[in-house]
């Protein structure tokens, strides 16, 4: 897709992060925005910034783990602009601990957000996007989809089937013959609110319960994950700008470009990357390669 400008783009986990600065510059390109997201005051926050910025701009409530609810998104977006041509798979959180010791509820959450998401957004926006003559569908994952740290079992688990999910899709769509392409975007470490993501955690059943806890390492998985809160806010202090993210999401949709993996010229990023795939190339066992 080369023109962007009067077309449609839609953004899950729109107001705030990574899709906040999609929004923006998507909107930058002339395109009318629809951004979904389930906390109500940073949505409406959102929508009045880019208001005033001159982007075509429409809220929606969505909350991505709930297929009604991503399909509404689809029939607003449809009734207000009777089109999408992008489409951001972008709605994500992070969790985790101990795999064995990871609380059902946050695998639940986890996987619901980050995995079912993108699951419901591909279900509700593929069938318009192959019916326009440009079209692009973006799904978030993380460099979490391409190696696999400790402590980050759910995270690690959704995001690596994101990106096994848009590699189908990619193949897909060159079998049907649509004009619709897809990316997958990896990001690194990126200044977003994904460390405190938590906030909009519902309230876990039974929290409490012996399938819910565990202390085998000295902490319980409250305090778990509060040290990887902590570690993570940490982390992405130091992150890449959310527009500049956007503005290499972009590039890619120019280019048709499937993989978008935003910290491609960090030695670090690259090596654990690459020592991953060879390891798999090598047949030997994974080495632990830090990101940091």
């Amino acid at each position: 897709m080369q023109d962007f400008a009067g077309r449609v783009a839609v953004i899950t986990g729109g107001a705030s992060g990574i899709g906040l600065g999609l929004a923006r510059r998507l909107g930058a390109e002339g395109m009318h925005v629809v951004i979904g997201d389930v906390e109500r005051p940073a949505l409406d926050a959102a929508v009045a910034d880019l208001t005033a910025a001159g982007v075509d701009v429409v809220g929606v409530s969505c909350d991505v783990t709930d297929a009604d609810q991503m399909q509404s998104l689809a029939d607003t977006t449809m009734d207000r602009f009777g089109a999408v041509h992008v489409f951001c798979n972008n709605a994500g959180v992070g969790g985790g601990g101990l795999s064995w010791e990871t609380p059902l509820s946050m695998w639940d959450w986890v996987l619901g957000v980050n995995l079912w998401g993108v699951i419901h957004g591909i279900r509700s926006f593929v069938p318009i996007l192959v019916q326009q003559d440009a079209a692009h569908i973006v799904n978030t994952a993380s460099v979490a989809g391409l190696v696999a740290a400790p402590m980050m079992g759910p995270y690690n688990a959704s995001k690596h089937a994101v990106v096994a999910l848009s590699e189908t899709l990619h193949h897909e769509f060159a079998i049907v013959g649509t004009a619709a392409r897809v990316s997958v975007l990896c990001p690194g470490w990126v200044r977003t609110n994904i460390a405190t993501s938590e906030r909009n955690r519902p309230a876990p059943a039974g929290a409490g319960s012996a399938s819910d806890a565990g202390d085998v390492v000295g902490m319980d998985a409250e305090q778990q994950t509060e040290l990887g809160r902590q570690v993570l806010a940490g982390m992405i202090a130091n992150g890449m700008q959310p527009d500049d993210v956007a503005a290499q999401v972009v590039d890619a949709i120019r280019a048709e470009r499937f993989w978008v993996l935003t910290h491609d010229g960090d030695d670090s990023w690259m090596r654990a990357v690459d020592s991953r795939l060879q390891s798999a190339v090598d047949r030997t066992n994974p080495q632990l390669n830090l990101l940091a």
